[in-house]
């Protein structure tokens, strides 16, 4: 090991700015906040990049100031799709949360990894910020008269192109948005998964499902639930009549499930009411059952 023991500043502010932006996106009480928008842009597009190459270029020469910013936000588009493809083969799928966990966890594997290729570096080939000198890399790579005419331009739009990023940026955090309002409303079957549902009894038999219900509507809900068979109401557990969630939060609750009549292909509906709609419901869903004789 080389020895160098210099702080690596400009990793341990990447690692402050994840942790810190995801205690606003995974605490209820914070993430209805402007700061969640403010920290999860650059999570999004700057942070995972700038890991990625702080660990694929951990010397001091290859890259610039301006190289490795423009890099990073580039590096960052790339990765995202990558992310979200994977998610996308998992039980999870994309969505806010786990999409910024797994580009938390990618950001911060990736900056150790840079902090250990520093590690093993002489101290005078080891890459480092100052963030003073940072900026006068960026203002001289765009008014430097040094490298040919083409370089120059291409820093230029390199240059143009962050401001932009910086610029959408602010305008995210500072212009309100209109935000999505919605329930997540789902049923599953006896493994936790969407199938594997339990439609054949036999009469005094039970089934069992589990219903899922996520609040998105930026504001805490009061819900209510019925489950109806052939149009007569099923009795339901009183943690599943009256039902109140924060935003953001998820409840998965086991429904236990004995059909009072016998019959083929009747509708077994899950009906769930808002707190402004007592009579039509917000969200249904439903299955087709049969119910044969006791043997």
């Amino acid at each position: 090991m080389a020895g160098n023991q210099k702080f690596p500043s400009d990793l341990f502010l990447v690692a402050g700015l994840v942790i810190l932006t995801d205690i606003f996106v995974l605490i209820p009480e914070l993430s209805g906040s402007f700061i969640r928008t403010a920290l999860g842009l650059p999570l999004i597009l700057f942070l995972p990049g700038y890991a990625l190459i702080a660990m694929l270029f951990p010397e001091k020469s290859g890259l610039e100031g301006i190289e490795r910013i423009a890099l990073s936000v580039a590096m960052s588009v790339a990765v995202l799709p990558l992310i979200g493809l994977a998610l996308n083969f998992t039980p999870w799928g994309i969505k806010d949360i786990p999409l910024i966990t797994t580009v938390s966890v990618f950001t911060l594997l990736m900056l150790v990894a840079a902090y250990v290729r520093r590690r093993y570096l002489p101290a005078d080939r080891t890459f480092e910020v100052s963030f003073r000198a940072l900026a006068h890399t960026l203002l001289s790579g765009v008014t430097g008269k040094q490298g040919s005419k083409t370089e120059r331009n291409l820093r230029i739009v390199l240059a143009l192109s962050f401001l932009i990023l910086i610029g959408t940026v602010a305008y995210v955090v500072m212009v309100p948005q209109d935000r999505d309002q919605y329930t997540e409303f789902y049923i599953l079957g006896t493994n936790g998964t969407a199938n594997n549902y339990t439609t054949e009894y036999i009469q005094g038999e039970s089934g069992t499902y589990f219903i899922g219900i996520t609040n998105k509507e930026h504001r805490t809900m009061d819900y209510t639930m019925e489950v109806r068979l052939e149009n007569e109401s099923l009795p339901l557990p009183k943690n599943l009549q009256h039902i109140r969630l924060a935003h953001n939060a998820t409840l998965v609750e086991p429904l236990e499930i004995t059909p009072s009549i016998e019959g083929e292909n009747m509708k077994l509906e899950f009906l769930l009411f808002n707190e402004t709609e007592k009579n039509i419901p917000y969200k249904d869903l439903h299955l087709w059952i049969n119910v044969g004789e006791e043997v």
